[in-house]
């Protein structure tokens, strides 16, 4: 088999990489990145089957459709993947995004692509208090970046039906590990908290810390998207991509502080605009689905997570 992966370089999709070209059934693995959030290192030492790297957007539709002729499946995860920069710059969002995710599904549909497999996000949910939470309940997205999720998984059904075509939307909820960026002013909160206990700086807490989520250590993400290209998976419904943990802020510092041997000093800022409260998956699907991922606890995860850290704080 032959695999796209749109933002291929990027957290998750460079752990995808090295997870696809480890597995048999897998014969070329193609990564589509800009590098806007992404980076070229971040596949250095990929090893297995071949990987091979174009630089260039999901925006340009003739790259796109040159780089997705004669793959076999398509994961897509290029996207501008935060909720604070979508409030900031809700246009480049929804360009990269819905548009980018339609000019995914016209290459594949023109070239003959038979699976596409893209990532949505729990912020669909928005403010839904339900926990946990599954996919028929119902959803109200409270920032750019939710609606444009919304946008791509609703695409990944509509070509589904409309054109017979295999597809599968995920819904990520609050994945870490390996390969995370924690520089950036829009970084999520592991890798954030891990990088400020490791440089000696307080941790920024936004809100009172009692705010939940459900944390998933990116080896399970890939787990299952694996089996998902493999097995050419196709459901007609989204699928909750998490495993009904619900951790506070507060909580996952106490874990850290207990990884790290050592209390960690911590200070409040006001609450960010479209965060969700509280998020916690119903896993009922992709349990169903998927027997044969057994999800990484939250402990041994930061444990790996921290150790990769403490390797590559010298070399940003």
């Amino acid at each position: 088999m032959k695999v796209l992966i749109t933002g291929g370089a990027g957290f998750i999709g460079a752990n995808l990489s090295r997870a696809l070209t480890r597995t048999s059934a897998i014969d070329e693995v193609q990564v589509l990145d800009d590098l806007s959030t992404g980076t070229r290192a971040n596949l250095d030492g990929v090893d297995g089957v071949e990987v091979r790297f174009t630089e260039g957007s999901v925006l340009d539709y003739e790259l796109l459709r040159k780089v997705s002729d004669g793959v076999d499946s398509i994961v897509h995860l290029a996207a501008i993947a935060s909720v604070p920069l979508s409030v900031a710059n809700p246009r480049a969002t929804h360009d990269a995004g819905a548009t980018g995710t339609l000019n995914v599904f016209e290459a594949a549909r023109e070239l003959g692509v038979p699976h596409v497999v893209v990532a949505s996000s729990s912020a669909v949910y928005g403010s839904n208090p339900k926990l946990p939470i599954s996919e028929d309940d119902w959803t109200r997205p409270l920032s750019p970046y939710a609606v444009s999720k919304m946008a791509t998984e609703g695409y990944a059904l509509a070509y589904q039906a409309s054109y017979g075509m295999k597809t599968l939307a995920f819904r990520f909820f609050n994945v870490y590990g390996p390969l995370q960026p924690a520089e950036h002013a829009y970084a999520a909160v592991i890798p954030k908290f891990i990088d400020a206990a490791l440089t000696g700086r307080p941790l920024t807490i936004y809100g009172d810390g009692t705010q939940s989520r459900d944390f998933t250590f990116v080896t399970d993400i890939c787990q299952v998207i694996v089996s998902a290209v493999v097995g050419q998976v196709s459901r007609p419904e989204p699928i909750n991509l998490a495993y009904n943990t619900n951790t506070t802020l507060l909580e996952l510092i106490a874990e850290l502080e207990s990884v790290l041997g050592r209390p960690l000093e911590r200070v409040h800022e006001a609450p960010r605009a479209g965060d969700v409260k509280t998020s916690q998956a119903d896993a009922s699907r992709v349990q169903a689905l998927f027997p044969g991922v057994r999800p990484v606890e939250l402990r041994t995860g930061l444990e790996a997570t921290v150790d990769w850290y403490r390797g590559h704080l010298g070399s940003r």
